[in-house]
């Protein structure tokens, strides 16, 4: 049988810049989410590079905090479920569907976190890339504001569960955004979700030929007051009433973006590799 190694929660507190631990509460849960997306980007890069994405638990650890890499949904939200239910949060994964440039129904290709906090359930996500999405109470009607001032809600879906909606400026998401009303991000259900279900979903996404995450180089990250996105030589900043859009011109300035604005180091030779120039 195997053995999970223990979780090394001061590690992964430093990585993202908490220095005291958050209360196992609403609050706490908002608070460790929000500083984990500040701090790891949403990338697909290995992807790109022919690698894969491995879910064990200890490369997903190695990757995003000692190499200081970012990931994707099922590596961001394993460690994000495993830091808080080392904190002692009641949480399991869920399977969800993303509707963003949807034109059918689409495959179950992402996961967020289910959390029981004081008999309520909430629902979390560090490993969405398309916007930030705060931490919200399960209920039909539910309405949040990011700190960027989007807006979500949830409510059930007739055929698809509980579906969260997002409205805000198209500029603080990943480019799938055009307009700022109300628009579809995933739906969900609460079934059980096995480890066996999110190894599938993983390996559907990071290899099926002709979709986002294998056609495109995709970086994201959660600023302060917006988002800064850069799929494949497209950047977009958004920061309070600060909006950069620039298309990248040459490997050296797209490895230099890459360092400076999210944090991931990597060679001429890896960037040569995305294909990009």
């Amino acid at each position: 049988m195997h053995i999970d190694p223990p979780f090394d929660l001061d590690t992964y507190l430093a990585r993202i810049g908490i220095g005291i631990l958050p209360d196992t509460d609403a609050a706490g849960l908002a608070s460790i989410q929000r500083a984990h997306r500040l701090a790891i980007p949403f990338e697909n890069l290995d992807v790109r590079l022919g690698r894969g994405i491995s879910l064990d638990h200890e490369h997903v650890f190695d990757k995003l905090v000692h190499k200081r890499r970012g990931g994707y949904c099922f590596e961001q939200n394993q460690l994000f479920l495993r830091a808080i239910t080392a904190l002692g949060f009641d949480a399991r994964p869920l399977l969800a569907r993303v509707w963003l440039m949807a034109t059918e129904v689409p495959p179950l290709t992402h996961t967020l976190v289910l959390v029981q906090i004081g008999g309520h359930r909430w629902i979390a996500d560090a490993g969405f890339g398309g916007s930030y999405a705060p931490p919200m109470p399960l209920i039909d009607g539910a309405e949040a504001t990011a700190p960027d001032g989007a807006q979500f809600r949830l409510g059930t879906h007739e055929d698809h569960g509980w579906m969260l909606e997002r409205k805000g400026d198209p500029a603080t998401t990943d480019g799938r955004t055009l307009h700022d009303d109300w628009q579809p991000q995933y739906s969900f259900t609460l079934a059980p979700v096995a480890s066996i279900d999110l190894e599938l979903s993983n390996h559907w996404t990071s290899t099926r030929p002709n979709t986002r995450f294998t056609t495109l180089s995709v970086v994201s990250l959660v600023l302060p007051s917006g988002f800064a996105s850069l799929t494949d030589r497209n950047y977009t900043r958004r920061n309070g009433d600060q909006l950069v859009q620039t298309e990248i011109e040459s490997a050296t300035a797209y490895r230099l973006r890459l360092n400076f604005v999210f944090g991931i180091a990597m060679d001429d030779v890896e960037v040569g590799g995305l294909g990009l120039f």
